[in-house]
C-alpha cells in the first residue's frame, strides 16, 4: 500500500510502498478516508521527540484518522466491517498517512454521525488534548475562569468550546482578525496578543491551557488564583510525565532538571504546573462523539488537501495563521 514515510529524521516525507498492516487479535483494520495534520507530526519528523518516542526510521507518520472498518481481530467485539470510525492512533502505532492502518480497539470510536470524514479526522488529537487538559487535569467546573491560549488554532478552538460547555468563563488570546471567530466559539474575553498583554488584563484564573511555553508560560502562572493550575502542552515536560512514559532514571533526571525552574516559580506563587502529552483513548472519544452530535462541539477544518499533497501540507503548518486544523482527504 502507499504511505508517507519518514526515511530518516529531518528528511522530507516520502511517498513509498509499504507492507500491509499486521492486524492483531484486538486490532481493527481501517481504510483511511481522512487524516488530520498536527504540529506533533512535524516535530516527530524533525526528531524532537526521539528520546521519548524512539521511532526507528523508516516509519509511516500520522496520528489522526477517520475511515471505514475493513477487518477486525478475533477478540474485537465493539466494531464490525463497514463501521465508520475515528481515532488518534496510539504512540508507537502511528501511521495514518497511509491507505490503511491497524488501530487498537481501545483507541477507536464510532465517528460522529453529524460530521464528514474530514471533520471527524480533524478531531481526535486536539479534542483529546482539550479533554485531558480541562476535564482530567483541570477538573473544570461551572463558574470557574479558564484561559485558553491561541484560541483560533487546532487545540484552542476545541478547548474554548469544551470549557464553555463545562460552564466556565473563557478568555483567550488571538489575533484581531480572529476575534469574532473565537467569540463565536464561546470566548467571553479576547486578548489581542499582538497589542495587549494578557498578564496585565487577567487575574484570578482557575486554569490556563498553555500551548506556547517560554515567557508565555511564565506569565500564565501569574494570572492564576492561589491553587490554580497551568496545563502546558508545549513543555517543559515534568517528572510525572517522565514516570508515566517509562523513561529511564537518566532521562527522568534530565526531565526534572528541564522543568525545575517553572515548577519553582509555580510553588512560590502558590499555583501548579503540569505538562500534558495527550494519549489515545477510545472511551474519551466516545464522550467527544456525544458532544459533537449534540452540537456542543463543532470541528474546525481550516484546510483540506488531497492525499498526494501530504508532505507539502505538513511543511506548511509552520507558517501558522490557519483556523482550526488541516486535513488530508482520500475521498
Amino acid at each position: 500500500m502507499k504511505a508517507f514515510v519518514v526515511s530518516k529524521y529531518k528528511a522530507p516525507l516520502q511517498l513509498a510502498e509499504v507492507p500491509e498492516p499486521d492486524v492483531g487479535e484486538r486490532d481493527v483494520l481501517v481504510q483511511v478516508r481522512a487524516a488530520g495534520l498536527n504540529p506533533l507530526d512535524e516535530k516527530i519528523r524533525a526528531g524532537e521527540f526521539k528520546q521519548i518516542l524512539p521511532y526507528k526510521p523508516p516509519f509511516v507518520l500520522g496520528h489522526d484518522v477517520a475511515g471505514t472498518v475493513l477487518e477486525v481481530g478475533a477478540q474485537v467485539r465493539g466494531f464490525k466491517p463497514g463501521d465508520e470510525v475515528y481515532a488518534r492512533a496510539g504512540d508507537h502505532r502511528i501511521g495514518t498517512f497511509a491507505e490503511r492502518i491497524a488501530v487498537a480497539e481501545a483507541d477507536l470510536a464510532l465517528k460522529p454521525a453529524s460530521v464528514t470524514m474530514e471533520e471527524a479526522a480533524s478531531l481526535p488529537l486536539v479534542a483529546l488534548t482539550a479533554w485531558q487538559a480541562l476535564v482530567e487535569k483541570g477538573n473544570v467546573r461551572a463558574g470557574q475562569k479558564v484561559l485558553v491560549h491561541s484560541g483560533s488554532g487546532g487545540v484552542g478552538s476545541i478547548a474554548i468550546q469544551l470549557a464553555k460547555h463545562l460552564g466556565a468563563t473563557v478568555a483567550t488570546t488571538a489575533g484581531a482578525a480572529n476575534a469574532d471567530f473565537v467569540r463565536e466559539l464561546g470566548a467571553d474575553i479576547v486578548i489581542d496578543y499582538r497589542t495587549q498583554d494578557f498578564e496585565q488584563l487577567l487575574s484570578g484564573y482557575d486554569l490556563v491551557l498553555d500551548s506556547l511555553g517560554g515567557e508565555n508560560l511564565t506569565k500564565s502562572l501569574r494570572v492564576l488564583k492561589p491553587g490554580g493550575k497551568v496545563v502546558g502542552i508545549a513543555g517543559p515536560p515534568d517528572p510525572a510525565f517522565a514516570r508515566e512514559s517509562g523513561a529511564n532514571a537518566l532521562l527522568r533526571a534530565a526531565v526534572a532538571a528541564i522543568s525545575a525552574g517553572v515548577r519553582r516559580q509555580a510553588k512560590r506563587l502558590g499555583v501548579r504546573y503540569e505538562f500534558l502529552f495527550m494519549r489515545a483513548d477510545g472511551g474519551q472519544l466516545r464522550e467527544i462523539t456525544a458532544l459533537v452530535d449534540s452540537g456542543a462541539l463543532r470541528p474546525i477544518v481550516g484546510k483540506t488537501v488531497p492525499f498526494g499533497e501530504t508532505a507539502a501540507a505538513l511543511g506548511a503548518l509552520d507558517h501558522g495563521g490557519m483556523r482550526g486544523k488541516a486535513v488530508i482527504s482520500r475521498a
